[in-house]
This record gives C-alpha cells, structure tokens and sequence, in this order.
C-alpha cells in the first residue's frame, strides 16, 4: 500500500426533509490527512458508493500533519489527524473546526528479530530507551528481563520511525511523554519531532516496509498494518504492570477512561491510560470539519457521510483492527454535527436521525 492513497467514490445524495438532487447532479467531497485511519476510510466510503452513486469522496492519505496543513488553506472540506490540533493551530482557523471522533486505534511496537519466534514483551522504559539511542542492542539486559527464557541475537538495533508530520507519531510520543521525563525533556510530543536515532519511513506503509526488510529495526505503526503486513508486533506494560496486547478488547478498554463534557471539543488523550486490562499506545483519531460551511450541498453530503460513518460504519471497524466508538461518544457527535451551519441555518435538522440511509 503507498503511504498515498486516493479514494474516487461516488455515492447517492438524498436527504429527508431536503429536496432530491436533480438525477444529474454530481457533489465531489475532497479530504486528506493520517494514514492510520486509511483501511477503514477506505472501506467506508467503498460501502457508502453503493446506494448513493452521486456523491464523489476523494481522500488523500497523506499523514495528520499533512491533513492539517490543507484544511487550515481549504484546500480540502475535511481533514483527518491522530494528533488533534493544537491552540495555535486552531487559532490560525479562527476557531473554525470541529474534531469528530471516528474510531479508536493502537499504535504497536513492530520488529524483525532473526532467531526469536516469542511474542517480545516492552516495558515504557525500554521503548523510550530504544527511541532514545540509549539501548542499542537486542540482547541488551533491560530487553532480556522483560522477556525471560528468550534467546536474544547479539546484533544491534536499527530504529525506524516516519518521516512526514504523523498523527500516529503523535500518538507514540504522546505515550513516550508519559511514561519517560527523559523522552519529554529531550524530544517531547508532536506529529514532528526531533528524533534522536533512526531511519525514516513515509507513511505507516513506509514504517511497516522498512521494518520488514530489515533485520534488527524496530518501529512503529498502526496495528491494522502490523496485522496486514503480518509482522510481529510487542506487548507492552500498562500502569498495572500487565504487559498487554493490542486488540479490540484492550483499546476498548483504554476508551474507558475517556471524559467528555457535552459541548467538547473532543480533543483528549488515551495514552498510558488506567486499567488491568488496557492497552497503553491507544488513541481516538479525529475528523476535522469546520463548524461554519459555505456550500450548503457540500455541508449536507459531508455531514451526512459523517453521521453514517459513526453509524453504521462502525460495524465495519472490528475486522480491520479498530475498536468502534462508545455510545455515550456517538451521541455527543450526534449534537455536535447538528451545531455546524451554513451561515446562519444548521445543516441537520434538530430531529434528523440518518433516515435518508
């Protein structure tokens, strides 16, 4: 898979309370942003293009630094981003943007290890010292004592890590921040970052190709790319001192600690989160929409794909390697999408409920 994905679907357009497009009318949708949400975008928009075949949604997959940087130029009417953006960069939208939750994802640690066949176990401390530079070697002591029993190679250790601006960056260092004062004193969090060692890769594609042609490294990706790419991916130590596999039922269970207010911007973080059973490299990745549209038939289009997606979509997220969105979620987005308007009228109707389906 190129870490450039461009989706061209088309997708009928029929809402309730709202008249018909003409049968020759034609909305194109344009959207850009992370790579981590791309298989399940992607199967969205695939199933969405069966019944409305007039509605054209074309997504560049591009990274959440990327995603971010075309909708602050609207040059795109949706971004999409695994780091929310920051005060600064809201601001730069005058405020204009909402962030509408869409999945839940892990972020998982991938190696090539020649001669170990175990499923390798990562304390917080050991990844930040790999990323770090400060462990250098497979056999390392600090590796071993988290992995009793397995033999580890004598050979060096190669980081891989993105090179363009990554929401799923974000995510990893976000973790690393939390666990590691050493890792946020000297390189902190960011979709960019200073990286103290390593090669880099472009796109969760790239990361996931590097790492499987190279013995040794180390990096890290989305875990439906680990999945298809079938690369051994690491268990890591939560808070509980449980070394913990990503899977639908331990992101799910980092979701729990998740708090939203109603009027929520939804920008919050799930990292290194409380929990027995929680996987500690988990996130929430967002859509970005603006509050305030210009093109009533774009808005309605968007909305409504949108309402689907956290919808009926959600049914579709388990067999890719995400966790679906809580209810109580659900419902604040349900508010939220009926908030945005088309100067000084809501695009959804208070009563709609995604009847046009």
């Amino acid at each position: 898979m190129r870490s450039l994905n461009r989706l061209a679907l088309a997708a009928a357009f029929a809402a309730a309370g709202a008249a018909p497009l003409a049968a020759q009318s034609e909305i194109r949708l344009t959207g850009a942003g992370a790579t981590f949400p791309y298989p399940i975008y992607s199967k969205w928009v695939l199933e969405y293009t069966k019944s409305r075949p007039q509605i054209e949604i074309n997504y560049a997959s591009i990274g959440s630094g990327g995603g971010i940087r075309q909708f602050t130029d609207r040059t795109v009417e949706f971004g999409a981003t695994d780091g929310p953006m920051n005060d600064s960069q809201i601001t730069a939208v005058r405020g204009n943007v909402l962030h509408i939750p869409t999945v839940l994802g892990a972020v998982v640690p991938i190696y090539v290890v020649p001669g170990v066949t175990q499923q390798l176990n990562f304390t917080p401390e050991v990844l930040a010292g790999i990323f770090l530079g400060q462990i250098t070697n497979w056999n390392d002591s600090r590796i071993a004592a988290a992995n009793p029993g397995v033999s580890l190679p004598n050979r060096d250790i190669l980081v891989v890590h993105r090179s363009d601006g990554s929401g799923t960056t974000y995510i990893w260092t976000d973790y690393l921040s939390k666990v590691s004062p050493d890792w946020q004193r000297r390189v902190g969090k960011g979709t960019a970052v200073n990286w103290p060692v390593g090669l880099g890769g472009q796109g969760n594609p790239g990361v996931a190709s590097t790492v499987q042609r190279t013995p040794g490294s180390i990096g890290y990706v989305e875990l439906v790319y680990a999945l298809q790419n079938r690369i051994a991916f690491g268990k890591v130590r939560n808070r509980s001192g449980a070394f913990v596999e990503a899977s639908l039922a331990s992101t799910t269970a980092a979701a729990a600690s998740a708090t939203f207010e109603p009027d929520t911007d939804f920008r919050v973080s799930i990292t290194d989160a409380p929990g027995a059973d929680a996987y500690p490299v988990a996130s929430f990745t967002w859509l970005l929409i603006a509050k305030r549209m210009s093109n009533a038939g774009n808005a309605r289009a968007l909305l409504e794909w949108i309402w689907w997606a956290v919808h009926d979509g959600q049914r579709f997220t388990t067999p890719l390697g995400y966790a679906p969105l809580p209810r109580p979620v659900v419902q604040l987005i349900e508010a939220r999408l009926k908030t945005v308007t088309v100067g000084s009228r809501p695009v959804l109707a208070a009563d709609y409920t995604g009847r046009s389906r």
